[in-house]
Order: structure tokens, then C-alpha cells, then sequence
């Protein structure tokens, strides 16, 4: 008798720095993963193409970094693996977001065109791009002038990094590119688009991208013309002429891949391609979690803390409310702290600690509250729950006996206080948070950040044991696109939980330390007091 082939998915997670590929079959076995860092990376300071120095708060990416990327990181899963690339049934992707472009109608990025190679806000604005402050307020303020309803769905404010910022952005400080614009696109819909490639106006957009980034609900579909015309006649024109294509849901087929692209990765070609879905939402069925209640924190060089719930309560303060928007079924809540693991390492930088160890020991050795030294960890302003990217991060409380691991434990905790902030504004706000999940690359690097988050959040922590959960959340994605008769799964939840939940003795429990909890508790009362005045001093 011969022995059952499993049919294989692979994830592609396309990060901040690189894209991983990993390749799972149907049953859980991780069989191969490759990562490729981009040639380029962040592109902050200044311009490949002509060595133009950035404004500050730019941060753009390469579109071919995306693809060349892509195919050694496949190519080098499909060497780890051995596997027949036949075995392939689905292929899934999630980016982050909004990492958007312009493009002309077949999907060329205008940066690749002469004629704007040379011009900054041609080239794809990643998540963390923070030009679009001026753009930002007057989005708000009208939208609040005009009591848009759209607003309850993104706790009252429309966010710093989202995709109408960016392009009202292009609209008004490079108008010459704004005009060429065929098309406006998230990154990880342009990738899929690029996959398929599929024209334009058949090409599938993320109902998961557009539901928490571009103002977009199934009911209502984008923010309405009256309301973008009131911001920019031409911000409306652009919603209606230059975003085709079909609102699909992560995991539903998007089309197959293409001959050029399957060449490109050492792929056979006509393999289902999933829609896509944003990197941090990726994470939830990623780590096998399908239940409401837990609190799935996607810990990297920002964090996002995906939550699924029976209760729609709109809340003050959170980014994201979509129904259905992580899991089928579920109103997806997305949270998050716009720097963390970057804030980490700009500090030991800053500190030129080349022991990592060292001061993580040292800091390890410090009291609750690193002896009177308090961060707020608004480095890269602040995202749930004050939605105010403009915020500015500080340390108070410091001597001249302050030592670089108080500054390092300070730092820690600041970013615990606001994980406990966005935990009790879910709460008080009538949506149970009961269990918690830390994933991605922290909580394996930095052991003592999710003892000091269990300590200030009164609560255990599992860490479940996937480094890769985007990528696995991309495979599962991408198993379902390839549809029952291929993949054994009928939906999301029962594909998530046999290729990605954990044994319960695979999961590392961190235990809350009581003592310790309850001097938190006061210092974060301080915490709170703190970023009340903070706020009033930025502003």
C-alpha cells in the first residue's frame, strides 16, 4: 500500500527588512523555509537612484526587492525541503500594511519609470512612512466636522499610516505623479496581482487591507465622495477611477500563478494564489488560535495585537473594527504599539551596547520600576489608543546614577504599560480579553520583555513555538485557496488548526510573578499620569 502524499501550501511573509518562505503540508510538518533580506531594505535616508537625500518621517521600499526577494527566499524553502515543487497545491501571502504605491494599469510602479525614478513619493510608501501628518489632521478633521459614521469603525480617528493619507499625500506634494497614477495599490494586492497577473480590473484586493487601512466596510464599501471630495476633489476622483479590481477575503482564490512568475520562483505554474492579508492578522490562524477571546500579540519591530470577538463595540482608540476581518464569523479588533523592537534596539545602538546579555542581565537585576526611571515608548508616536503618530517618546526620573540597563528595563516596561493600556481599553469598553499568545520574533529573542508584559498585565503568557507565524498564517491561507478537493479543508478554522496549533507541551507558559504584578500596578497609575501630560506637552 502505498504511503499518503499530504498536499503542501507556501507562505510567504513579506516583512519590514526581508520576505520568509515556508513550505507546510496539510497535516502541520514544516517541511522548508528560505528568507531573503531586500537589496535595498528601508529606504529612509536616501534614494537608490540618485542618492537624493530623504525628507524625515519617509520611508519608502523597492518593488523589485519584493520579487527578487521572493524567489532566492522560495527557491532556497524548496532546496531546505527536497520536495517535488508538484506538491504544491496553494500559495498564500501577507505583507505589511499600508505599504502602498502608484502604478500604471499593467502594474508597472511608477518608480521604475524614467521619469520618476528620481521622485520619492513615486516609489512605494512603507507602513512606518510618516509624511502624510498635515494630510492626516485635515482627514480627521473634516471627517469629525462632517460626523462621518465611518469613524466608529477605527475608534474616532483615522490613522497616521493609512492608505488615503498617503495618497492625498502624493496628491498635494507630487502632483506630477499623482496625475500619472493609474492605479493605487497595497503592496500586498499588488504582489498577488503580480503572481496572477491577472489585468487590473480582475486583480483581487484584501478585504482584510481594505477594512483596516482604507476606510472600506462590505456594507458601505470606501469612504463616500462626498466626504473625500470635501478633503480633495481629486483624493474622490482617485477612489473612483484608480483602484479597480474585486473586494475578496483572505483565502478565497485570487487567480493562478502565472508562467512568468512560476519561471521566476521555481514554481509550477497554475498554483491557486490566495488574497492577500496584512502580516500581523496573518499571525492569528498562523498560531492556530480560531477562538474569541485571545489576545494574539504579534511582537516584532512594531507589534499589532490581533483580537477575534463575538462583541462589536466600537472603543475610542482602536485602530480597527472589521467584521470578519481576521477570521470568518468574528469582529476582528486590531490594536497595536507603533515601535517596540526597533525602540529596543535604537536604544542599545544609542547606548553602544554590543552585549546584548549583558544589559538584559543587568536590567533582569533591577526592581519594578528600574529605580524611579519611566519611559514612554511613543518613539514612533503612539497607535492604540491615541492613533497620534506626531507623539514623541521620553525617560523621566533620571540621576547621575542612572545606568544604561535602567534605561533598557525602563524602556521595557513603558512598552508593557502600553500593552496593559490597550488590554483595559478592550475591557472597559465591553470586549473580553481572556487569554494571551505572544508570537514573532521577540518573544524567542527577548525572554525578559514577556516575563515583565505578564508581570504588568496580572496575567500568564503563552509563547507559542512557531517563530514563522505570519508565513505559516500565509500557508494556511494559501491551502484553503486551493480548495477542499485539494487541501482536505472546507474553511479557515479547521485548516488553522491542524497545520498550526501548538501541543499544549510544545507552548512556553510564562507565569505572571504576583509580587511583582502588584507594584506594577501603581507604577502603571504613574505610567498613565505620564502620558497624559506627555500628550498636552507634544501638542
Amino acid at each position: 500500500m502505498s504511503k499518503q502524499v499530504n498536499p503542501v501550501a507556501l507562505g510567504l511573509d513579506f516583512g519590514t527588512e526581508s520576505v520568509r518562505a515556508i513550505l507546510i503540508d496539510s497535516a502541520g510538518r514544516q517541511l522548508g523555509t528560505g528568507t531573503h533580506n531586500y537589496k535595498h531594505g528601508q529606504i529612509t535616508d536616501f534614494l537608490p537612484s540618485s542618492g537624493q537625500k530623504l525628507p524625515e518621517h519617509y520611508a519608502l521600499q523597492s518593488p523589485a526587492d519584493w520579487l527578487d526577494s521572493a524567489a532566492v527566499a522560495v527557491q532556497s524553502a524548496l532546496a531546505d525541503s527536497s520536495i517535488p515543487a508538484e506538491r504544491i497545491v496553494g500559495i498564500g501571502v501577507d505583507f505589511t500594511s499600508c505599504t502602498m504605491l502608484p502604478t500604471l494599469l499593467d502594474g508597472t510602479p511608477l518608480c521604475q519609470l524614467d521619469q520618476f525614478a528620481k521622485t520619492p513619493l513615486a516609489w512605494p510608501k512603507l507602513w512606518k512612512h510618516h509624511g502624510a501628518l498635515s494630510q492626516t489632521a485635515r482627514m480627521n478633521d473634516v471627517a469629525t466636522e462632517r460626523n462621518e459614521a465611518f469613524l466608529n469603525r477605527y475608534g474616532g480617528v483615522i490613522g497616521l499610516e493609512w492608505f488615503f493619507p498617503k495618497l492625498l499625500e502624493t496628491l498635494e506634494m507630487a502632483p506630477q505623479v499623482a496625475d500619472a497614477a493609474q492605479v493605487w495599490v497595497e503592496a500586498g494586492d499588488w504582489l498577488v496581482w503580480q503572481l496572477t497577473g491577472v489585468s487590473a480590473d480582475q486583480m483581487s484586493r484584501s478585504t482584510c487591507q481594505a477594512g483596516y487601512k482604507a476606510l472600506w466596510s462590505p456594507q458601505e464599501g470606501y469612504a463616500n465622495q462626498q466626504y473625500l471630495t470635501a478633503v480633495h476633489p481629486k483624493l474622490a476622483h482617485a477612489a473612483a477611477h484608480c483602484m479597480p479590481g474585486r473586494l475578496m477575503s483572505p483565502g478565497q482564490l485570487a487567480g493562478r500563478l502565472s508562467e512568468p512568475m512560476a519561471k521566476l520562483l521555481g514554481l509550477k505554474s497554475g498554483i491557486a494564489i490566495s488574497t492577500a492579508i496584512i502580516d500581523a492578522h496573518s499571525a492569528v490562524p498562523g498560531v492556530g488560535v480560531a477562538d474569541a477571546g485571545t489576545l494574539v500579540m504579534v511582537l516584532g519591530t512594531s507589534s499589532c495585537h490581533m483580537l477575534n470577538s463575538t462583541q462589536n463595540r466600537p472603543i475610542s482608540g482602536i485602530a480597527g473594527l472589521v467584521d470578519g476581518g481576521i477570521l470568518p464569523g468574528l469582529f476582528g479588533y486590531e490594536t497595536g504599539q507603533a515601535a517596540v523592537g526597533d525602540a529596543f534596539a535604537w536604544l542599545i545602538n544609542l547606548l553602544n551596547q554590543p552585549d546584548f546579555d549583558q544589559i538584559t542581565r543587568q536590567a533582569q537585576q533591577l526592581p519594578p520600576g528600574s529605580d524611579g526611571v519611566m519611559c514612554m515608548d511613543w518613539m514612533n508616536g503612539c497607535r492604540t489608543p491615541l492613533m497620534d503618530g506626531s507623539l514623541k517618546g521620553a525617560f523621566v526620573g533620571l540621576t547621575l546614577g542612572t545606568s544604561s540597563a535602567h534605561l533598557y528595563r525602563a524602556l521595557l516596561e513603558g512598552s508593557a504599560f502600553g500593552l496593559r493600556w490597550i488590554v483595559e481599553l478592550l475591557r472597559d469598553g465591553g470586549v473580553p480579553v481572556e487569554r494571551f499568545v505572544a508570537t514573532g520574533g521577540l518573544p524567542h529573542h527577548n525572554p525578559a520583555l514577556i516575563q515583565i508584559y505578564a508581570n504588568v498585565l496580572g496575567c500568564d503568557i503563552e509563547v507559542h513555538p512557531s517563530r514563522h507565524a505570519c508565513a505559516v498564517g500565509a500557508a494556511v491561507l494559501g491551502m484553503i485557496a486551493a480548495g477542499q478537493d485539494k487541501s482536505g479543508f472546507s474553511d479557515v478554522t479547521s485548516a488553522a488548526q491542524a497545520m498550526a496549533a501548538a501541543p499544549a507541551d510544545q507552548l512556553l507558559l510564562v507565569l505572571c510573578d504576583r509580587s511583582q504584578a502588584r507594584a506594577y500596578d501603581g507604577l502603571y497609575a504613574r505610567y498613565r499620569q505620564l502620558a497624559q501630560s506627555l500628550q498636552a506637552l507634544n501638542h
